[in-house]
């Protein structure tokens, strides 16, 4: 009895459609650091008192760092100081986040604490996390160090809600690159038509970009002056390193870096490159040293940083030393400086600033 069968030939060659799709989940991540400075003058505020940061953005939401240096409740603490991360925008949705909340030496080489990372879901009716038992204070010993004092670093990274797209195998856009073409470009000398004699040393630049970065050079070179014509241009009163500095910042807009220069981030020589950036009109410059100075601010710098901000009209770089300064051991110690002569010389009304503070703060 014969029977019939059908068969089904598969082809394994043959190319089938298909179709993916690539799920993103993205991150945010940042650190604050929030410095605790003469950290003996915080023991003793009483129990529920609390100090906070400035607002850091992260993730598109501002958040705190609060700071109970007695606890935030007796019962709870014990003995022990307080310290918590704080959402402070108006949340309508929840925030996933993961976070480290740590207290490190002012010099942030030896940690205090060694908390592992917080996974956290912030809401409009939780908004804040953090350790009730943060660090014992018997651990946080008095030091007769001017900048005794220890701080908070926060590391955190807001994650965003999972989105899921089609993956249409799209070209992979190169990073711009114009900054370093640019750079290059000056490095090389192709096309420089203007010379620059400093100290010694000679720089080649491009009259028009010059002109087109800074309203100084502009006047120079195509206003009604002497060097409007000139192919080579003497200065006598900047050092080489920072008109270096200077016309990286032109070519490139930002700040030099070790890898292409000797330009060494020092705050000398940072004031020095604020000051070329004032006389040249490159704003963004003097901002960015404006910020750099502020970081630095010591015992040391504070006295001549301090009378190179009433100089140059530095606003914010001006309340920085100031504020430094106002803290009777802190001035007394600025006292003993150079700059500190050079300061009341220089600045006499600026001292009378300081000295207000002192007495409202004493």
């Amino acid at each position: 009895m014969a029977s019939n069968s059908t068969s089904v030939v598969v082809n394994h060659d043959q190319r089938v459609p298909e179709t993916s799709s690539i799920c993103f989940t993205e991150s945010y991540t940042a650190a604050h650091n929030f410095k605790l400075m003469n950290y003996p003058m915080l023991d003793g505020m009483g129990v529920g008192k609390s100090i906070r940061s400035s607002e850091f953005s992260v993730g598109g939401y501002n958040w705190t760092i609060t700071f109970y240096p007695d606890g935030v409740d007796e019962a709870k603490c014990a003995g022990n100081a307080s310290a918590y991360l704080r959402c402070v925008s108006q949340l309508k949705e929840n925030v996933r986040t993961k976070f480290t909340l740590n207290m490190l030496e002012i010099d942030g080489k030896v940690q205090v604490t060694n908390f592992a990372a917080l996974n956290y879901v912030f809401s409009a009716a939780k908004i804040d996390l953090g350790y009730n038992k943060f660090v014992e204070k018997s651990k946080l010993k008095p030091s007769a160090s001017i900048r005794s004092g220890y701080l908070i670093r926060c590391v955190l990274t807001v994650i965003k809600e999972p989105r899921t797209e089609v993956n249409r195998n799209l070209l992979k856009v190169p990073q711009p690159d114009l900054q370093e073409h640019l750079r290059q470009m000056w490095k090389d000398g192709q096309g420089a038509d203007l010379t620059f004699s400093v100290g010694g040393q000679m720089f080649n630049a491009h009259r028009y970009l010059l002109a087109a970065r800074s309203p100084v050079f502009k006047a120079e070179l195509f206003g009604p002056m002497k060097e409007k014509a000139a192919q080579s241009i003497e200065i006598d009163d900047i050092e080489p390193s920072i008109f270096e500095a200077l016309l990286h910042f032109v070519y490139t807009d930002s700040l030099p870096d070790d890898e292409h220069y000797k330009f060494e981030g020092s705050m000398a020589n940072f004031q020095h490159l604020l000051v070329a950036a004032d006389r040249y009109g490159l704003e963004r410059l003097r901002l960015l040293c404006e910020s750099k100075l502020c970081e630095g601010i010591d015992v040391e710098t504070v006295a001549t940083t301090l009378v190179l901000a009433e100089q140059h009209h530095c606003k914010d770089l001006k309340e920085a030393c100031v504020e430094f300064m106002a803290p009777r051991n802190v001035l007394q110690a600025v006292m003993a400086t150079d700059g500190f002569k050079h300061l009341v010389e220089t600045c006499p009304l600026v001292m009378k600033e300081i000295l207000d503070m002192v007495s409202s703060s004493g």
